[in-house]
């Protein structure tokens, strides 16, 4: 990998948040005015009318290049918000469906590891770029660009390899592009055709990371930070202080080691007392390859719906909306996508809903809770295959 070194985050040279164009703006007019928004948390009624409107330029431009999507809004419900049809992410790892021309797909992603059902994501210019501007406008928020102060990079995902195309370390990689590296470090090595898990290359590089001066970014699965950390502790080693600026962003949850798994709290507290980083700067994110909008932690930890994005929560009975507080099947919406009809994925997560004002941060979003995955599945996403390469190494 060889991250990229941005602009300053206040030049609209920036190449982060460089305008990017929708594939037709004659027809897609209000998704191009919505995702140029440029504060990722706008909440009123005139973010609420510009999405709806352009969810009915994303559901007709689906319409018009999709026979599957057509089938599927010619058969919803106009009382159906947004008339957008439910379609399951589970979807996605049997069919491809693509509503763009082939040569016009700029990258293919997937959601699992080596084995078992992936799901095949494809994205052209707009989609992809649209999507990483997202990321990087809430990096800017949070004052994480840093384009003049170099990092060392801890990163909990897969070492790039000639086939790799998974969604977890593309974002990972790009995620090294919002400060330039001093070094890159990788938790899952690759051992030519396989990635191995590398405790000891973890804690090799967090100390010598904690006596250089530059600050330490460690990205990816937290299940694989809190081995490296059980690790430390079962080897006698004292609590690391790694320079000040350091800092934590997760992503990949604990699929697949649901009994070794703590509650973020503890793990944030455990970061903190082994490595130094105060928690207001230990983030936790979600996302999927399937819905590519970016949902970060605020810093009371909660995962605020960005505003080029809305979340419902469905019955698991009945698939009908639940008010605040009550858990069922997450369902995200976007109109941002342009090559394949994920504008409404219902994810196998359960979840529940809590208004903005529950938050006590300065954020007016509404924000959700993952409490896990419905039911039992063969399905295998990135962090089970990830947390596989974790046996016998704890």
């Amino acid at each position: 990998m060889s991250p990229t070194q941005p602009t300053s985050p206040t030049n609209p040279t920036n190449p982060h948040l460089a305008p990017v164009a929708v594939p037709d703006p004659a027809l897609l007019p209000h998704v191009q005015e919505l995702c140029d928004l440029t504060d990722p948390y706008a909440f009123g009624p005139a973010e609420d009318e510009l999405f709806a409107a352009a969810m009915a330029e994303t559901n007709a431009w689906h319409t018009e290049r999709s026979a599957f999507f057509r089938s599927l809004y010619e058969a919803t419900p106009p009382a159906e918000p947004y008339r957008t049809p439910l379609v399951h992410a589970n979807f996605f790892k049997r069919h491809e469906v693509l509503s763009i021309p082939r040569e016009d797909v700029e990258l293919h992603l997937t959601s699992s590891g080596t084995t078992g059902q992936k799901s095949q994501m494809f994205f052209d210019h707009w989609t992809i770029r649209s999507a990483q501007r997202m990321v990087a406008r809430i990096f800017e928020r949070n004052g994480w660009i840093t384009p003049d102060q170099e990092v060392n990079y801890l990163l909990y995902s897969y070492e790039p390899a000639p086939s790799l195309n998974l969604g977890t370390a593309f974002t990972d990689n790009y995620l090294c592009d919002f400060a330039p590296a001093r070094s890159v470090a990788y938790a899952l090595r690759n051992t030519g055709g396989e990635h191995e898990f590398d405790p000891f290359g973890c804690i090799s590089a967090l100390r010598r990371f904690e006596r250089e001066d530059a600050p330490v970014r460690i990205l990816g699965f937290p299940a694989f930070l809190f081995f490296t950390l059980e690790r430390m502790r079962a080897m006698g080693l004292p609590p690391l202080r790694l320079p000040e600026g350091s800092l934590v962003v997760l992503g990949g949850g604990w699929k697949g080691h649901a009994d070794r798994r703590i509650e973020k709290e503890e793990l944030y507290s455990l970061v903190t007392e082994q490595l130094g980083i105060p928690g207001e700067r230990i983030r936790d994110t979600f996302g999927s390859v399937e819905h590519c909008i970016p949902y970060i932690e605020c810093d009371h930890h909660r995962l605020h719906a960005p505003v080029w994005s809305r979340v419902t929560i469905r019955s698991t009975r009945t698939l009908e909306p639940l008010p605040y507080g009550e858990r069922g099947y997450l369902h995200l919406v976007s109109p941002y996508i342009t090559s394949v009809p994920a504008q409404s994925v219902v994810m196998g997560d359960l979840a529940s809903l809590q208004p903005g004002s529950a938050c006590g941060c300065e954020l007016e979003t509404p924000w959700f809770t993952v409490h896990g995955r419905a039911g039992v599945s063969r399905n295998r996403s990135c962090a089970v295959a990830a947390a596989e390469l974790m046996k016998g190494m704890a």
